[in-house]
């Protein structure tokens, strides 16, 4: 066979011959399993391990890698077993293939519950040994070159998870020839029409401008050696897809992107890589704002190289790389690079170091999330490929995704920083916490010790460690605080059915468990508080009185609203309801309970009289609530000092104010903090003395 002759040439270059023997087993072994399976191209189905095993013999992937790779699909396309497989070529194989099958035991609900946990899966093995999600990605890789055969829906749902999903993480992984190549033919796929004509175009241009280019190529040759540095130049054509995303970020023509050919020199040494930037300077002008040293901040992935556009011949811009060979051979391999399962190479570099703790901080926030959308949400979050390297106070750089704010960098950190961050110094100014860092910002977070993640938070942070860990501090919080709204929901309900909390004793609880299928005390009280179980019917199991006797009492207990209660009792913000005003509550399955006034028309247009509770407010409420009001002022000098005077006279603060044009007067709105429904009305009293205001609405319904 063809291909396996290939591949055996290729491996003899780095591999002893008695591994290539290994590898022979291998093949015989892998054709012997899929004998008589076809792929869809028509092809024998050993084509395909035989091909992935190719793709990674460049990156002189280690033996048992290779063996993997060759019989990634035998346990789970054919009959062989695991414990064969451990037989003919040992345990580190055995666990690869298992890294790489797919849950095919496990039945799941939708496509996406299936794709998350596969996900999950390859990232737990990935953690375990990088070599699974190089397989994985060599994989992906041929069946992209082969999707033609495909159909047409499966073709664009294939190209679409690569590019999320496996065009970043070879990115990530600092594979650029792999992750180019994936990215090229998912946009081949997901707009072939594009891909076509930009195709066509590109090999008219550089036909074109092929004398340009040699022009160009000689003139760098000779302005280098000409200063005694010793260098490798070669042009570098750019990939298709990256074309088409400068078209769109920039609102480009096809014939106003004049940079589609690039140059690459390589140099000896770190010191020479300076040298000739500078004399390439020198021989063409340099574009302002063009250029990026990568050596002395590498990428996340370890990519090191100088990046600066020049003015050419003919006023054509100039992209050049410049970089010693290793460096290349890191930019090309990435994690492949400094391979780790060599025998005898104790060392880990540096490179291998951060992916696995990029692995290990990315599986910690996947591990928190609760459903397969959340999962695939936050991976997709952590695969960006842009990024802006920030300080520490002593000097660390930080490598952050791009629009990553000081809350991220927060969490970046340590879970600890991020969950009790009060406040941020950047570059020595306090700033608000929502402020987006830039390329050399110094971050100093300001914590305290009784601080706790906000809400809000989660409507501006980008990295998933953050989104994942403000999530798990929120929900464990808010099942803290609906336990002990259960609780008062739960005593109030034995209230009304004569019963007193103090009887239900240990055995009565367990039996309530044991029938319900609860775990604890606390996860039924939190039920409870979340409006997932109702109060009167777990009162009525647990004092084993029947549903006759409760009927009657399931809308007479009454439950007092505190002001305090947190996530688990919300006050509704269409009718902002205050103490004073009568309320009804609603319990929400996984929201706990809602405050809104009597009059709310949200609460009229969806009534269900099961979730309705009666409660009241508490006598003592010592907290501030937000409340609505609308001013309609005549539009004259300084009324607005007036109003703001009045409303300070009466104690209350401004949260926030709108204006509105409405005829000859002006609309004021105002969002106020207030104590309660007669702190309002002193407020609105004073109001009303100010000649210009027309008229004082309570916007219930502003939310």
């Amino acid at each position: 066979m063809a291909d396996a002759d290939l591949l055996i040439e290729e491996l003899s270059t780095y591999l002893k011959p008695k591994d290539i023997e290994h590898v022979r087993v291998a093949i015989e072994f892998s054709r012997a399993a899929h004998q008589g399976q076809i792929r869809q191209s028509g092809d024998p189905y050993v084509t395909h391990p035989i091909n992935v095993a190719r793709i990674l013999a460049p990156l002189h992937i280690d033996l048992q890698a290779i063996i993997a790779a060759l019989l990634h699909d035998v346990i789970e396309d054919t009959e062989v077993t695991s414990e064969q497989l451990t037989e003919n070529f040992g345990q580190p194989v055995t666990e690869l293939v298992e890294g790489l099958s797919k849950l095919d035991r496990i039945q799941f609900e939708t496509r996406e519950d299936a794709q998350a946990e596969n996900f999950r899966k390859m990232l737990l093995a990935m953690v375990r040994d990088v070599r699974v999600i190089l397989i994985k990605l060599a994989d992906r890789l041929h069946n992209m070159r082969t999707l033609d055969s495909m159909a047409q829906d499966k073709r664009e749902r294939i190209a679409r998870e690569t590019m999320d999903i496996y065009a970043p993480i070879a990115n990530r992984l600092g594979l650029n020839g792999i992750y180019q190549e994936l990215q090229d033919l998912s946009f081949k796929y997901l707009h072939p029409n594009r891909y076509a004509v930009l195709s066509k175009a590109l090999k008219v241009a550089r036909g074109n401008r092929r004398e340009v280019v040699s022009k160009i190529l000689d003139a760098i040759r000779s302005k280098l050696a000409e200063h005694h540095v010793e260098a490798e130049v070669t042009g570098r054509e750019k990939d298709i897809y990256s074309i088409y995303k400068k078209m769109q970020s920039k609102s480009l023509a096809f014939a106003e992107v004049l940079d589609i050919y690039a140059f690459r020199v390589l140099v000896k040494d770190f010191a020479s890589c300076y040298v000739a930037l500078g004399t390439l300077h020198g021989l063409y002008k340099p574009i302002p704002g063009k250029f990026k040293d990568y050596i002395a901040i590498p990428k996340v992935n370890g990519y090191q190289s100088l990046h600066t556009t020049l003015f050419g011949p003919f006023g054509t811009p100039i992209e050049i790389q410049i970089r010693t060979q290793r460096m290349h051979k890191i930019a090309d391999a990435g994690v492949a690079s400094h391979w780790l399962y060599k025998s005898g190479h104790s060392s880990i570099n540096d490179l291998h170091l951060k992916t696995h703790q990029w692995l290990q901080d990315l599986l910690e926030s996947l591990s928190q999330s609760s459903d397969s959308a959340e999962f695939l949400e936050h991976l997709k979050v952590d695969l960006f490929p842009d990024e802006v390297y920030v300080f520490t106070p002593k000097g660390k750089i930080l490598s952050l995704p791009r629009d990553a704010t000081a809350v991220d960098f927060a969490y970046s950190v340590h879970t600890d920083i991020g969950n009790r961050c009060i406040a941020v110094k950047i570059n020595h100014e306090l700033m608000p916490l929502r402020t987006v860092l830039k390329n050399g910002d110094r971050v100093e977070v300001i914590t305290a010790s009784h601080a706790s993640p906000n809400t809000n938070w989660l409507s501006y942070v980008t990295t998933s460690r953050a989104r994942s860990q403000i999530r798990h501090f929120l929900k464990t919080m808010q099942s803290g605080e609906a336990a002990k709204l259960g609780e008062r929901l739960l005593n109030q309900a034995l209230h009304t059915l004569g019963v007193r909390s103090q009887d239900m004793n240990e055995t009565r609880w367990q039996k309530l468990l044991r029938d319900t299928g609860v775990k604890s005390r606390l996860d039924m009280l939190a039920e409870i508080g979340l409006g997932r179980r109702l109060n009167m019917v777990v009162a009525r199991q647990l004092a084993n009185i029947n549903e006759s006797a409760a009927t009657d009492a399931m809308h007479s207990s009454v439950i007092t609203i505190q002001g305090t209660e947190g996530m688990a009792v919300q006050f509704a913000p269409c009718c902002r309801p205050i103490p004073g005003d009568p309320i009804i509550g609603v319990i929400k399955s996984g929201q706990g309970l809602i405050v809104h006034t009597h009059d709310c028309p949200t609460l009229h247009r969806g009534r269900s009289g099961e979730q309705w509770l009666d409660v009241a407010w508490d006598k003592n409420i010592q907290r501030s609530f937000d409340v609505s009001i609308k001013l309609l002022v005549a539009n004259q000098r300084g009324v607005l000092a007036k109003i703001s005077a009045a409303i300070a006279e009466a104690e209350a603060n401004i949260e926030n104010i709108n204006f509105t044009h409405e005829g000859e007067y002006t609309g004021l709105h105002f969002m106020l903090e207030v104590n309660n429904r007669l702190h309002l009305a002193n407020i609105m009293r004073n109001l009303r003395k100010i000649p210009e205001v027309v008229r004082i609405i309570r916007m219930k319904n502003a939310g």
